[in-house]
């Protein structure tokens, strides 16, 4: 390779590097996040651009270790528990997806109330979220499509929407 290429390329990778090191500095825990890295080196002051470069390289490169500290929430990862409640939540819509689809015609019912609580809906306002499936039934559990997932998108969606459940919802 030629002295000349060598020289332009070393110089590509600063100039491409300044925006990076701009931005992560004097930003402290902003930079490469959480995993194993952020673990290994977390007594250490992060705020050094070298530092955020080593921690990430570390996780970029033991990439089990970061998924797992993500979809755990350990390892300094933080995901707000919305990975798990979106997990379980559809598992239980899996597991009762005939219950729920009768109960929600019903507008009431122990399976309804428990997928409300897994939805963060809290118990003063459930009484409304009982009307609102029962109200939008046709729509949240289509005849076309029946499905658990389908089903939760669609409450998910019209939980969203609603005046009040839109404000006291965890999701």
């Amino acid at each position: 390779m030629r002295k000349g290429h060598i020289v332009a390329l070393v110089a590509m990778a600063i100039l491409g590097a300044q925006p990076s090191m701009v931005l992560a500095a004097g930003i402290a825990d902003m930079g490469p996040g959480c995993g194993l890295g952020k673990e290994l080196w977390r007594d250490q002051n992060t705020d050094a651009w070298g530092k955020q470069v080593l921690i990430s390289t570390t996780n970029n490169t033991v990439l089990p270790f970061q998924a797992f500290g993500i979809t755990s929430q350990t390892m300094g990862c933080k995901n707000g528990g919305k990975f798990w409640v979106e997990y379980k939540t559809n598992m239980f819509a899996q597991l009762n997806f005939e219950n729920l689809s009768q109960e929600m015609a019903q507008g009431q019912g122990e399976h309804l109330a428990s997928l409300a609580t897994l939805m963060g809906v809290p118990t003063e306002h459930q009484a409304e979220f009982f009307a609102m499936t029962q109200e939008k039934y046709t729509t949240l559990v289509e005849a076309g499509e029946a499905s658990p997932v389908a089903m939760i998108k669609a409450l998910n969606n019209a939980v969203a929407t609603h005046p009040v459940l839109a404000e006291v919802s965890a999701q």
